[in-house]
């Protein structure tokens, strides 16, 4: 699975999670940049992202996360 094909997949995830269709997430994208990715639903994203590739991530992979990007990075590592 390519770079582009995850990043859809965990935009839709992200979307579902916050309950907010209009979100469009690049690579460089930052949960701080996006409305009410808080703490608390960054959790509920790591997990639901986890449930949608079937793949589990260590505590130390999810907190060093700078963006959007490293996630895709994270999954296609995992896949």
């Amino acid at each position: 699975m390519d770079d582009v094909a995850i990043l859809r997949r965990v935009e839709d995830v992200v979307r579902d999670q916050l309950d907010d269709e209009a979100i469009a997430l690049t690579p460089t994208t930052r949960a701080d940049e996006v409305d009410g990715w808080d703490s608390l639903a960054h959790v509920r994203i790591m997990i639901a992202v986890e449930e949608e590739f079937g793949v589990r991530f260590q505590t130390s992979e999810i907190t060093s996360l700078k963006n959007v990007g490293g996630l895709v990075e994270l999954v296609k590592a995992r896949i």
